[in-house]
């Protein structure tokens, strides 16, 4: 086929509506895929953890605390990085066979990811997909990974129970990252670093436009800094904006929604873990008015730091935050509609943050320097509490390496 016809032809593709395009890719690589034995052999010789591990995605950092947490805890661990499910590399090492492998890919992508990988990958071996979804139900293409797993570990218990809507026939385990085992380490870095106001509250909101816009709900979080404080330039907004460069027209709506406003300010810069921390740390309360969470490590994070959170009251976030820890903010549930057709399925609703009740959050903690004290302080026990290791060694226990 000429090179012009191939363009044509990825055109012609990219022009097919989101959730079709993903059912259609999931469900020609499964048939092409490699697939593990049909009874996996004992378990034996550690644990190999694979998946996007040098990537600044949700699944690599996943995938990173799991490694880290291992080691910790003393099971030998491979760490295997197969790049993206689309780039993918094949230079990779095979761990001998019955080391069991958990394969941090989603489900439509993991036959995919397979086909990047070396063949023998999935032989003679425990294979356990980890998986990570925000949403109640599951869209259909996420059966394309089901035939490739022995068993499923997830994120949250809400992320567990839209698995099951699918159901799997397998075990199906919830598994938290570790993420209070290896809690953020600022660096350095200040507010002057930062170029931010000494003596202002500022109100942080980060996110990620490679992820859905729709579902971080960043507009939400501008119009709840609106109404709580207008133009006080003592209170500042500050939208920490992670792959601004990809997504232009995202920004430019959030400018437009910010209005000119001196007090609400925007940082599209990618930093490493450090540094991102530091940011964080230099904020005075954290706010998510996300619509659904599968689980929600800037809150998670910004809680081990001490840092107040303001947070959607519903979805995975909630497993880690109740209202003696956080503001939870009210919301009524509404069908999930993604423009961008990643975070749908059948049935599927997600939450409609009140805006009001955000604001009047917003401005009780900026008032109140020693309630933000000790919701920062609670904060942090609970999520160091539940964002510990204990799902981790359940599982590693269940598998009864020899």
């Amino acid at each position: 086929m000429t090179a012009a016809r191939l363009g044509l032809a990825h055109r012609a593709w990219r022009a097919l509506p989101a959730g079709p395009r993903r059912l259609a890719l999931a469900k020609v690589t499964s048939l092409l895929a490699p697939r593990p034995d049909r009874l996996p052999p004992p378990a034996t010789g550690g644990l190999a953890v694979a998946g996007e591990i040098g990537r600044a995605s949700g699944l690599g950092e996943s995938a990173r605390l799991m490694i880290a947490a291992l080691q910790g805890m003393g099971v030998p661990t491979v760490p295997l990085d197969l790049g993206d499910a689309v780039s993918g590399t094949r230079d990779i090492v095979v761990p001998p066979p019955g080391v069991p492998l958990v394969l941090h890919a989603n489900s439509p992508m993991l036959p995919l990811t397979l086909l990047r990988a070396p063949r023998a990958l999935v032989k003679h071996r425990r294979v356990i997909g980890y998986w990570a979804w925000e949403l109640p139900t599951m869209p259909p293409a996420w059966r394309a990974g089901l035939p490739f797993v022995h068993e499923i570990w997830v994120l949250s218990q809400f992320t567990a129970d839209a698995v099951a809507t699918l159901n799997p026939r397998v075990p199906l385990r919830v598994v938290p990252p570790p993420v209070a085992l290896a809690p953020p380490r600022p660096s350095g870095l200040t507010r002057a670093d930062f170029g931010l106001p000494a003596h202002a509250v500022i109100t942080l909101v980060s996110f990620s436009l490679a992820s859905s816009f729709a579902r971080k709900n960043p507009l939400a979080a501008i119009a709840a800094h609106r109404a709580a404080f207008g133009d006080r330039p003592d209170r500042v907004l500050l939208l920490k904006v992670g792959h601004a460069d990809g997504h232009t027209a995202d920004l430019a709506r959030l400018r437009e929604a910010a209005g000119g406003l001196a007090n609400i300010r925007f940082e599209t810069r990618m930093f490493d873990d450090a540094d991102r921390h530091a940011l964080t740390a230099c904020a005075d309360i954290v706010l998510s008015l996300h619509r659904s969470e599968g689980l929600g490590l800037v809150p998670a994070e910004a809680m081990l730091l001490g840092i107040p959170v303001v947070a959607t009251g519903w979805s995975a976030t909630t497993e880690f935050m109740d209202d003696r820890s956080a503001r939870l903010v009210a919301y009524r549930l509404v069908p999930a509609v993604d423009p961008r057709g990643v975070f749908e399925a059948p049935g599927a609703v997600w939450a409609e943050a009140d805006v009001d009740n955000a604001a009047s959050h917003l401005r009780d903690l900026a008032d109140d320097p020693a309630l933000r004290r000790s919701l920062g302080a609670a904060g942090r026990v609970m999520a160091t509490a539940r964002l510990g290791d204990a799902g981790l060694r359940a599982a590693v226990a269940a598998l009864d390496l020899s």
